[in-house]
């Protein structure tokens, strides 16, 4: 899993590049918008909202952005009718992908993301057909800090409700159902732990090694899934080697 769980604190970086061009808190309204209409504008009562706030701010987008997105959501504020899909399918090695999108065009939205696995090679799955792979999970990501020595940030983490921690790159990474992702907030920040990132994702339950070849082809489908503007998140059951990672992260530098 060390591959895959790498991964997220490299997209996290990604993330803060790409909102700094401005290409982010569209695709992050988006997401707000959609779960506050789903689940209601209450951060207490609905997770889902309170994950994509958590990761707005972790990126630094205004309030006022936020808080108009949720009021679109809840139906205070006129805006477009925003609509959440999935796609499923499966890339180079047999690596699955699950694609969700935030769109207003069904159809638009469906081609462009057909088009970009058709370009890759890649293929399109029927629904069900790689979702069962992944699990939904809260993920924080912790800055490695003196103050706190992994000893003592398991206890926290466990006491608030998190699953498991463990070392990646400059960060601590933490995973916790989706029913604690308040519960193990609210914890650390009770116990002065800076947050640098937290979200709802999904996990794979199981993965695929992939050689350098393999895994480049992976990550340009990855990132040509992203550049479209309806994507708000890709998952993928991969595990690629520590010299790959290391070579996109060099990239964002």
């Amino acid at each position: 899993m060390s591959g895959h769980s790498k991964w997220h604190s490299i997209k996290h970086k990604k993330g803060k590049e790409d909102a700094k061009r401005g290409q982010l808190f569209s695709k992050l309204s988006q997401k707000i918008t959609v779960a506050a209409r789903e689940g209601g504008g209450s951060l207490e009562a609905n997770p889902t909202l309170a994950s994509a706030v958590e990761t707005a701010r972790s990126y630094s987008m205004p309030m006022d952005n936020i808080k108009r997105a949720i009021a679109k959501g809840t139906g205070e504020l006129a805006g477009g009718q925003l609509e959440h899909m999935s796609f499923e399918g499966y890339g180079e090695a047999g690596v699955a992908l699950l694609v969700e999108v935030v769109t207003d065009n069904r159809n638009r939205t469906a081609s462009e993301v057909r088009r970009a696995f058709t370009r890759a090679g890649a293929h399109l799955g029927e629904t069900g057909s790689v979702a069962w792979i992944f699990e939904k999970k809260g993920v924080f990501l912790v800055p490695q800090d003196p103050a706190h020595n992994e000893e003592e940030l398991l206890e926290i983490a466990l006491e608030a409700g998190a699953d498991d921690l463990k070392a990646e790159g400059d960060y601590w990474e933490i995973v916790c159902d989706v029913e604690h992702f308040g519960s193990v907030r609210d914890g650390l920040k009770t116990a002065g732990v800076e947050i640098e990132n937290s979200e709802l994702t999904m996990f794979p339950r199981n993965t695929i090694r992939l050689d350098r070849d393999s895994a480049r082809k992976v990550l340009k489908l990855i990132d040509a899934l992203e550049d479209l503007t309806d994507v708000t998140d890709v998952y993928a059951n991969f595990d690629i080697p520590d010299e790959v990672l290391e070579e996109e992260a060099a990239s964002l530098d």
